[in-house]
């Protein structure tokens, strides 16, 4: 029972983790219209501060992973959490594009160690059976983190001034890294021996690190452009300010949310129905595929708040798409070895939805509107699914024996 207890603690933290994440990150989007006005941003800057995040987060999720994997889960978690703390402060300090660049930067880097140690910690210390639900209820985090700070974040400045709101987004991740420290639950398979290691460039030549990294870039791209752009959709579509954007743009991240339950929920009920684990996953990734095709009727709609539903639905469409990414991950990838493979598909996520979010400023200038890269969101997830399929035909569960041999799914 103590253990179990230690087990859904370490949810609990990583939860927070990661909603803390995406609060850091997302402040930028919300006092964009405060800061354009404060040091006479262009869209053309705004895209590149985003850029340089992407980049510098890809950049890093090439050696989060492993850093994972070689340091531990415990230390390399608070670490990054910490770097990226202080990162998100030092905006407040910034005096200019370029102070805000090199701010966007360091943060990306830092923050690139979320994704790798949210599956690391499923893989490290849940069975199988329990992954999906500890995967669903870690991959809510950022949704939750997406309302809060619509919410939050716009009273923050209003009352303290915008550098307030970088201050106490970064104080409140320093305060998580004593919590976690403190925290120490065993593994569930801790066997007192420590595995082979296994080779970061022979993950390039399996099939299952490549299906999952393309699933990453195509839905990566979606998820990216929203964080980055949504604000900006509602504001130029339907004129709302920075005081009232908050409240639709929170309903699409609280659909969001409930995305992420429902994909950790829907393939563990369907295993546990005697489904095999090809079978649940991949159906559940197709409805969420299915869900995100009615996305480009929000050119149609007249209302900010029927905007929101259909985005809301993307959205939760995509977190649920996501959470079975990651499950997939684990159901392939020994735990030894899933923070590298979930970091490398990560580069290659990252460094792809730099596209979508420097395509939505040529776009918006030549008067096209927020329709084409609509269209592309909401095609991305099926096509994402068809590259797994011919991939990785059969799922069948890693076996991992500590050798160093890697079992593959065929």
């Amino acid at each position: 029972m103590t253990a179990n207890r230690g087990r859904w603690g370490i949810v609990a933290l990583v939860f927070f983790a990661i909603m803390l994440n995406y609060v850091d990150r997302q402040i930028l989007a919300l006092l964009k219209p405060t800061l354009e006005a404060e040091f006479h941003w262009s869209d053309g800057d705004y895209a590149n501060m985003q850029s340089a995040f992407q980049v510098s987060a890809a950049i890093a999720f090439l050696g989060t992973g492993w850093f994972l994997d070689r340091v531990g889960l415990r230390i390399g978690f608070a670490l990054g959490v910490a770097v990226w703390s202080l990162a998100g402060m030092a905006h407040a300090f910034a005096g200019g594009v370029g102070g805000f660049i090199a701010s966007r930067m360091v943060l990306g880097a830092a923050e690139s160690i979320g994704t790798p140690a949210v599956v690391k910690s499923a893989a490290t210390y849940f069975t199988a059976k329990d992954r999906s639900i500890a995967l669903g209820i870690a991959n809510t985090a950022p949704n939750v983190g997406s309302i809060v700070t619509p919410l939050a974040i716009p009273i923050i400045a209003v009352t303290f001034g915008w550098k307030a709101a970088f201050l106490i987004a970064g104080g409140l991740g320093l305060v998580w890294v004593v919590a976690w420290l403190a925290l120490k639950p065993m593994p569930v398979a801790d066997s007192g021996v420590t595995p082979a290691p296994i080779a970061w460039t022979s993950l390039f030549a399996e099939r299952r690190t490549w299906a999952i990294a393309i699933a990453k870039v195509l839905s990566d791209q979606v998820w990216f452009f929203m964080l980055a752009w949504l604000p900006d959709l509602f504001h130029r579509m339907f004129g709302l300010q920075q005081g009232t954007v908050g409240l639709p743009v929170a309903l699409v991240y609280l659909m969001a949310a409930a995305g992420a339950l429902t994909g950790g929920w829907l393939p563990t009920r369907l295993m546990a129905k005697g489904w095999s684990v090809n079978r649940a996953r991949k159906t559940t990734l197709l409805i969420y595929a299915c869900l995100v095709l009615p996305v480009p009727l929000v050119m149609a709609v007249d209302s900010a708040w029927a905007a929101a539903l259909l985005l809301g639905l993307g959205l939760f469409a995509h977190q649920g798409f996501s959470t079975n990414i990651f499950g997939l991950a684990t159901d392939l990838v020994p735990a030894r070895a899933v923070g590298s493979t979930i970091g490398i598909a990560a580069f290659f996520g990252n460094m792809w939805s730099i596209g979508l979010i420097q395509l939505a400023p040529v776009l918006l200038a030549a008067g096209w509107g927020y329709g084409p890269l609509l269209a592309i969101c909401s095609v991305s997830y099926l096509i994402a699914l068809g590259i797994v399929q011919v991939l990785i035909p059969r799922i069948v569960a890693v076996e991992d024996d500590g050798s160093g041999a890697v079992a593959m799914g065929h």
